[in-house]
């Protein structure tokens, strides 16, 4: 998607250990009209997919989920929490990631009740890099017993191999932004 790609060449920065930040845009402060065009972009690539349910992490992942969905007949959107409140209460779907920006290990959770066999669901996630925190929630889909049509993802780290081992996995993936390579400070595309 040209005009992300645009934004992040504009916008992002790069951090030690190839950490590219958008958070002038993306996931801190959050441009709504650009998030409208992804959503928008999310509908086009799954087009003809009958989607029941958007599922994200919190926190990043909720406002262009949010915004998606809209796009997909304002279906409900859920996001899987990373702690354990007291008002998440009944039979839980947990999976264990790990994050690759923060280093550590901890449980998502999603309410039983609000995913169910006759769902299909979307995921949605800013990132996809080392493929953790999406395998934690195709993980969460199937063992709600629902269809997985796929996951839209903002930007992908091409370079590092999450893409690829969800994709090994049978599961679509749909990346807005491919990154091929960061080097020298600067930002390589994949051609899509």
């Amino acid at each position: 998607m040209e005009l992300l790609e645009q934004r992040i060449l504009q916008e992002g920065r790069i951090k030690p250990g190839n950490i590219l930040k958008v958070d002038s845009f993306l996931n801190h402060q959050m441009d709504i009209k650009l998030f409208k065009e992804m959503g928008k972009e999310f509908r086009r690539l799954f087009a003809g997919e009958t989607i029941t349910k958007i599922l994200t992490l919190e926190a990043s992942g909720i406002g262009i989920a949010v915004i998606t969905a809209q796009y997909f007949n304002d279906c409900p959107v859920i996001f899987a929490k990373k702690t354990k409140s007291k008002n998440l209460d009944g039979e839980l779907l947990l999976a264990k990631v790990q994050s690759f920006t923060r280093g550590t290990t901890f449980d998502i959770q999603v309410a039983r009740r609000y995913l169910t066999p006759q769902d299909r669901v979307l995921l949605i996630d800013d990132f996809l890099a080392t493929g953790q925190a999406l395998l934690g929630m195709v993980d969460i889909v199937k063992q709600s017993g629902a269809q997985l049509a796929g996951c839209g993802i903002i930007i992908e780290k091409g370079f590092q191999q999450g893409g690829e081992l969800v994709r090994s996995m049978g599961v679509r993936v749909e990346s807005l932004a491919i990154i091929d390579s960061i080097a020298d400070n600067k930002i390589n595309f994949r051609q899509q």
